[in-house]
């Protein structure tokens, strides 16, 4: 049999600012992100086993991008912990809201490639990652590609 890639879409929705940002993104604000996932791999060849012709189940993947990315960023608020807006982080994780500091600038590219670190750690040997696309709005997203990295 041959490589075949797959692909998971997820969709969450999270806020954030971009600090020292020279337009409107400086303020805080949120997207209704969309987050596809494509691993490559080849399908099981072997007869006995439950998942036979996969490369990977849906439901595996599934459980991996959730617990990495979807149930952290959905309704939270992400911050570069290095900056101002750090005190505003303090306060809304004060009044129960979900703040994520991060070590970076919350662009769609950094996020993109944090994700790409998180997801590529829990794929299984025989899996790796191929490619993300992260879409912010309608039209415009950015896009993580094994092969540039």
């Amino acid at each position: 049999m041959g490589t075949i890639r797959i692909t998971k879409q997820f969709n969450f929705e999270t806020g954030h600012a971009l600090y020292g940002y020279d337009g409107k993104c400086r303020n805080v604000h949120g997207h209704s992100y969309k987050l596809s996932v494509t691993v490559i791999g080849r399908p099981i060849t072997d007869t006995s086993h439950v998942k036979l012709g996969m490369v990977i189940d849906f439901g595996d993947l599934k459980k991996i991008v959730k617990e990495e990315i979807v149930d952290k960023f959905d309704h939270a608020t992400v911050f570069n912990k290095n900056t101002p807006h750090v005190e505003l982080a303090k306060e809304l994780t004060e009044r129960g809201h979900n703040v994520i500091l991060a070590d970076y600038q919350p662009t769609s590219e950094n996020m993109v490639i944090d994700f790409a670190k998180k997801i590529k750690a829990r794929l299984p040997k025989n899996i790796e990652l191929f490619s993300l696309k992260l879409q912010e709005t309608e039209t415009s997203f950015a896009e993580w590609h094994a092969s540039d990295n």
